[in-house]
């Protein structure tokens, strides 16, 4: 019996087949590259979180050694990621922080020395506009800003600030040209992130 290969049935059967074949050919290939896309993820994290130390340009053996040799530590209370660190005999703490830029979602890490001073920063965004918010990412410059910027008042607040004109400069990093959003988003992510570090400390 030959098939009629204009009926609705047979359409419906071949295109029903065709898309469990191909489901499973994408799963199969998501299952296959997950353990290679999982070791970029956790090396992108280590790079970053390196970025902050001031500690850049290595590939990624390079990042894993250097990672392993500084990072002592690796604590979540509640919610709040902390790594502590010794670079060249410095006791250094990272802590972790996210919060919203104009776009999307925007995160950094922030070292903090024994002094209660950033000891580096580094951001990254999820989709800032190329050029303008993009900047907190792509401008080394801009977070060699805050090397030095003291976080925290003698009370415990969160005086470290991304402001359109800097005041005070022991405390103050100038906005990025062109996108105050999403620098107003990085000064209420430290303000958040650093708070919560500093309650965690205490306790």
């Amino acid at each position: 019996m030959k098939l009629n290969t204009n009926s609705n049935s047979y359409i419906i059967i071949y295109s029903a087949v065709l898309v469990v074949i191909v489901a499973f050919l994408l799963a199969f290939v998501y299952q296959a590259l997950k353990p290679m896309q999982d070791a970029n993820v956790a090396l992108d994290v280590k790079k970053q979180i390196l970025y902050s130390l001031n500690i850049r340009n290595l590939d990624g053996a390079e990042a894993e050694a250097k990672y392993a040799e500084v990072v002592k530590e690796e604590k979540d209370d509640n919610g709040q990621k902390v790594y502590l660190c010794n670079v060249d005999g410095n006791e250094v703490c990272v802590c972790f922080v996210k919060g919203m830029g104009l776009w999307g979602g925007i995160s950094g890490y922030v070292a903090i020395d024994d002094e209660g001073k950033v000891y580096g920063a580094y951001f990254n965004h999820e989709s800032e506009t190329a050029g303008l918010g993009a900047e907190i990412k792509d401008s080394q410059a801009w977070q060699e800003k805050f090397i030095g910027k003291k976080i925290w008042d003698e009370n415990g607040n969160v005086v470290l600030s991304v402001v359109k004109k800097v005041e005070d400069p022991a405390t103050q990093v100038d906005c990025v040209t062109g996108a105050t959003l999403t620098s107003n988003g990085v000064d209420a992510m430290l303000k958040d992130g650093l708070k919560n570090l500093n309650q965690t400390e205490e306790k």
